[in-house]
C-alpha cells in the first residue's frame, strides 16, 4: 500500500510543514503540491490521487468549492488556521479536520485513519493484515506497531511508554490522544497514568489487575466500569 499525496495550500510554511510530515511515512508519496485550488484541479484532470491536504482560505477558489467541484474525490483532509469551517466541512464528508498550527502526533492520527480506510479497502481483495498503528519512536523513525500485540500504555508526563509482548517504546504524546486512537472495544483505560489491553488481562484483585506478570492500580473513578467492561468480554 502506497498513499499518493497532494498538498493544496496558499501559504509555503504551511506546504512545507506538510510535505516534511509525509516524508517520513513510509507509506505515504507525496506527488505534487499547489498554492491555489484552480491549478489542483487541472492536474486532477489528467491525475490520480488518494488523499488531498487542503486548506480553506485561498485565492481564486476555497476549498470547500473545491471540494464541490470534484467529480471523483479522493480521501480530503482538511488543514485550517480557521476552526468556524469544521461542520461544514464534514458535511462534504472530508476525512479529518486539522487546525494550524498542526502537530504531528495529531497529523499521524489522521494518517492512521487514511491506513485504515485502504486497509479495509484492500480486505476484499487480499488476505487483510492484522490492525496496526505508526508510532514514531524518534526523530525520523516510524514503528509500524500491531494492535493485537499491544499491552499497556503508560503515561510518563509528557511522553508515554508503550509495552508490547516483544518491545517497549518511549513517544512524546498524550494518553488521551493515544487512547482515543485505539477501538475502545479492545482497550480500555483504567488509571490516569494507564491505558491497557482488555484480553491480556491475566487477573484482577481488588483495586488492581496483571499483565504479562505486572500489576497495575485501577483508578478509583474508573474501576466499576474496568470491571464491567473486562469481566463482560
Amino acid at each position: 500500500m502506497n498513499v499518493k499525496c497532494l498538498i493544496i495550500d496558499d501559504e509555503p510554511l504551511a506546504i512545507n510543514v506538510i510535505k516534511n510530515y509525509v516524508s517520513q511515512i513510509n507509506d505515504a508519496t507525496l506527488v505534487n503540491t499547489f498554492s491555489n485550488a484552480v491549478d489542483a484541479l487541472n492536474f486532477l484532470k489528467n491525475n490520480t490521487v488518494d488523499l488531498i491536504f487542503l486548506d480553506i482560505n485561498m485565492p481564486l477558489l476555497d476549498g470547500l468549492s473545491f471540494i464541490k467541484s470534484l467529480e471523483h474525490k479522493p480521501e480530503i483532509i482538511i488543514t485550517t488556521a480557521h476552526v468556524e469551517f469544521a461542520v461544514k466541512s464534514f458535511e462534504l464528508d472530508v476525512l479529518d479536520y486539522l487546525v494550524k498550527p498542526i502537530a504531528f502526533p495529531r497529523f499521524l492520527k489522521a494518517m492512521n485513519k487514511v491506513f485504515k480506510i485502504y486497509n479495509d479497502k484492500s480486505s476484499h481483495h487480499l488476505i487483510p493484515e492484522k490492525p496496526y498503528l505508526f508510532i514514531k519512536i524518534d526523530k525520523k523513525k516510524l514503528k509500524k506497531i500491531y494492535l493485537d500485540e499491544l499491552l499497556v500504555v503508560e503515561s510518563l508526563k509528557d511522553y508515554l511508554k508503550i509495552t508490547t509482548v516483544t518491545d517497549r517504546f518511549i513517544i512524546h504524546q498524550t494518553l488521551s490522544s493515544f487512547t482515543d486512537q485505539l477501538p475502545p472495544e479492545n482497550f480500555i483505560r483504567i488509571h490516569r497514568s494507564y491505558t491497557i489491553a482488555i484480553d491480556k488481562v491475566d487477573t484482577i484483585e481488588g483495586n488492581s489487575l496483571e499483565i504479562a506478570g505486572v500489576r497495575y492500580t485501577i483508578g478509583r473513578t474508573y474501576i466499576d466500569d474496568v470491571k464491567s467492561k473486562i469481566l463482560n468480554a
